[in-house]
């Protein structure tokens, strides 16, 4: 008989991770021996945003402050561009070498970028993900992080026609041929048999992708088991509920929330006069990050109606609005880190103080009246 885990047992409120001092960020049992903060630092900014030393001192503070996650991708940082491919990781491994923290006290995961026409720097596009692929691109992280092994690797984004990045309607006629689910499980398989990664996340995935790799590991036992699942989730976009939500509560794995904020969206910067600082990402890279626009699209009236709503929230309770965006998500009884990203040192601890709120059930259900208002605006 399947056991099945229980709403109340993905909290981890009461144990606290140690980086360099005790501190208020919870932590998570993501897998066996896997321990991980419920924040987690996104590094696709490292190497086009931030620089080296910039990087750095993000890095020192979130461990400081509590974060023993990382999160990285070996098409970053973005917009992805043939000439900085790969810093990201770089830079993280930089650091880890530098910093000299015990490998076990870290958790690190990276991705394998998915087919795509465009990236053809990557492996010549990729153009699929095959054992082939997905075995030179992990051990390609593994040489620009300097490390033996990535405790989560992910698969970034399907080998398989599927909407993404603000597309909501399937279109059966985009299907193309695609490398089977058995054929990426078993390369990851022999990935953790020879000590390269340990655990196998989903990004960007469906309900029916989701569970057909269950289905596949299921009938192989050497296959390995998906443990979590990155997608995005946030007060402007929370379609993970309609579906995926009970998938991954019956299979009891985890939700990785990518992009809490909607790209700085909910922090409200891009509502001040002049459309916001010239180097916020959405204004510096303005018709250079078509998969970023397509979803957070400033000129979209829904979006702004319902991101000024929320805005409004915060200021009735005395809230900062970072603050109650990563609260929102840091509630969710499935979450288990929110993977943030950061290029200013006041951005990283405004989302560290979020760890201390705890919103009352007036807020949520404030929230809540805007949501079914105007439901996910950045799908």
């Amino acid at each position: 008989m399947k056991s099945f885990i229980r709403l109340d047992e993905f909290k981890c409120w009461r144990h606290y991770l140690v980086g360099g001092e005790m501190s208020g960020v919870p932590v998570f049992n993501l897998a066996p021996n896997v321990t991980v903060s419920r924040l987690c630092l996104g590094t696709m900014t490292f190497g086009e945003q931030n620089t080296l030393s910039q990087s750095f001192r993000l890095l020192d503070q979130a461990f400081h402050g509590g974060i023993n996650f990382f999160d990285s991708a070996e098409m970053y940082p973005v917009p992805q561009r043939p000439h900085t491919f790969g810093t990201s990781e770089d830079y993280l491994g930089r650091w880890i070498t530098h910093s000299k923290i015990p490998r076990d006290r870290l958790v690190i995961a990276s991705k394998v970028a998915g087919p795509s026409g465009q990236m053809t720097w990557i492996r010549d596009g990729p153009k699929c993900l095959d054992a082939t692929n997905i075995l030179q691109a992990i051990d390609n992280s593994l040489l620009r992080m300097h490390l033996d092994y990535i405790d989560l690797y992910q698969i970034h984004w399907p080998d398989r026609y599927v909407p993404m990045f603000g597309e909501t309607e399937y279109d059966p006629v985009r299907q193309y041929p695609s490398v089977g689910i058995d054929e990426q499980l078993e390369a990851l398989s022999t990935a953790i048999q020879a000590g390269k990664i340990r655990y196998v996340g989903l990004s960007n995935e469906t309900p029916y992708g989701l569970m057909k790799f269950i289905q596949v590991a299921e009938k192989y036992t050497s296959y390995p088991k998906i443990v979590s699942l990155q997608n995005s989730y946030s007060l402007l976009c929370r379609t993970f509920d309609s579906a995926l939500a009970e998938c991954c509560h019956q299979e009891s794995i985890s939700l990785l929330a990518y992009s809490p904020l909607a790209m700085g969206i909910l922090s409200g910067k891009y509502f001040s006069p002049g459309g916001g600082p010239t180097d916020a990402r959405l204004n510096l890279f303005k018709g250079k990050y078509s998969e970023g626009e397509s979803r957070y699209n400033l000129s979209n009236n829904v979006l702004k109606a319902a991101t000024e709503e929320y805005l409004n929230i915060a200021k009735t309770f005395g809230l900062h609005p970072i603050s109650l965006a990563i609260a929102f998500v840091l509630r969710h009884p499935l979450v288990a880190s929110v993977v943030f990203g950061a290029t200013k040192s006041w951005q990283l601890q405004e989302v560290l103080n979020a760890c201390k709120i705890e919103l009352t059930s007036e807020v949520i259900e404030e929230i809540n009246k805007i949501h079914s208002r105007f439901p996910n605006p950045c799908p």
